[in-house]
């Protein structure tokens, strides 16, 4: 009863000091019909809160996200289930659901008559613009009586994990030359020195040079084998990520960090689905994910689910002491870099390993106000020095679509890049 008189509105305490003013009033003034009117003032409120304390509404709710691993950029939904039980009728409930200001407006439901021992079913659509790590709620409910005179505050629901994944595009094509979609089964491929002793021959497939067939196991087996030098040895493709919020320009959807973290995601999924393992690392070699190529859909999931957490660093410049790849394929995305960084990155890669890189035009990505001379300027230098340096280079600017800029990452090669920006 005390915690029920807690819950009186504003409204519920005027009417109960209304009451008792009005009683003072009618023994001061001898005055019977105005101290009538003063108990049904005073015992208006006092009844709603006893009915309410009677009633011992519980009220339950779940809340499921559909889904609850959703792409920026696209629509998820809410789904709220909300039941009562209690001896007596309830009255009106609001319900509210905390949504960050990421995801859209705040939901608010009006519920009049909520049915005993039966669910019902509320939806609402979210929006997420930006990719991150989101908590939903909590869902609260203010239960009041038909008077508007007493309510209560209930939190029915805690917080709900929501993931948003990075935006990822269909990308297609293969690089070109020595390195991608070379081994056997489009995973591995042969390194000089670094294969396997304890394999030295292997089933004869059409197409093998008759010259490697070996006779004696050929003999003993009674079946055509072939001689292999060296067992395929495991490669792979290793994407490093420049994070730094130093190197990249923007905020929002549309900064330059934001492209790179998506073109990322599409890149590393489009190589691992094409059957290579893909190593995912950050500027100075931390390895965030590592996916084999046959992993399925949970290695995808683990790969987007970094990039969904990921946030920017406060280095200043590329720390990188070793190879990054380690002797694998890299693909590059790159912010804003110094020559020294450059320099330091180009010296640790073999020439003779494929080295392809993306460099953001930054500054192209702060509202589109830099002429393309200047966006060609602001990175020609490093995208020099690596082409200098054997590698393939592909410039981007705001608004660069991503298939495009894959596709001539796939043509270019050594000696030669391109400059791509957005629409004009």
């Amino acid at each position: 009863m005390l915690r029920s008189l807690s819950g009186l509105t504003t409204r519920g305490r005027c009417l109960l000091a209304a009451g008792f003013a009005a009683a003072v009033c009618a023994m001061v003034l001898n005055e019977r019909d105005l101290l009538r009117v003063a108990v049904f003032i005073i015992g208006l409120p006092l009844l709603v809160v006893l009915f309410i304390a009677a009633s011992r509404v519980r009220i339950g709710a779940t809340r499921t996200l559909l889904p609850d691993r959703v792409s920026a950029g696209s629509t998820s939904e809410v789904e709220l289930s909300l039941w009562r039980h209690g001896k007596l009728p309830a009255g009106e409930v609001l319900l509210e659901d905390g949504v960050p200001y990421a995801l859209g407006s705040r939901p608010r439901f009006v519920v009049e008559r909520l049915p005993q021992g039966r669910a019902i079913a509320l939806r609402y659509p979210i929006q997420p613009m930006l990719r991150g790590i989101q908590q939903v709620g909590p869902l609260r409910a203010t239960l009041t009586d038909p008077f508007g005179l007493c309510e209560f505050d209930r939190e029915l629901i805690g917080h709900s994990r929501l993931v948003v994944v990075p935006r990822v595009v269909n990308l297609w094509g293969m690089p070109t030359g020595a390195g991608l979609g070379s081994g056997d089964d489009g995973s591995v491929r042969l390194h000089a020195g670094q294969g396997e002793t304890d394999v030295i021959v292997r089933h004869y497939r059409q197409g093998d040079d008759l010259r490697k067939v070996h006779w004696r196991s050929t003999a003993r087996r009674d079946e055509i084998m072939v001689r292999v030098e060296e067992r395929p040895w495991r490669g792979g493709t290793t994407v490093l990520l420049d994070q730094r919020a130093a190197a990249h320009h923007g905020t929002g959807p549309t900064a330059s960090l934001e492209w790179a973290i998506s073109f990322a995601a599409s890149v590393c999924l489009h190589v691992r689905r094409a059957g290579h393992r893909v190593r995912l690392v950050t500027e100075h070699g931390k390895v965030l994910a590592d996916a084999p190529g046959d992993g399925g859909d949970g290695s995808d999931n683990v790969i987007l689910d970094t990039l969904a957490a990921l946030q920017p660093s406060h280095q200043r410049d590329l720390t990188i002491g070793h190879d990054p790849a380690e002797g694998q394929e890299l693909i590059a995305i790159l912010g804003t870099v110094s020559n020294e960084a450059v320099g330091r990155l180009a010296r640790y890669r073999p020439r003779g390993t494929r080295s392809l890189a993306v460099i953001l035009d930054t500054p192209a990505f702060t509202g589109g106000v830099a002429t393309p001379d200047h966006r060609a300027a602001a990175t020609e230098e490093s995208a020099a020095l690596l082409r200098a340096a054997g590698w393939g280079v592909v410039v981007a600017g705001e608004g660069a679509p991503m298939p495009q800029v894959w596709s001539e990452l796939c043509r270019t090669g050594a000696g030669r890049g391109m400059l791509i920006g957005g629409p004009s």
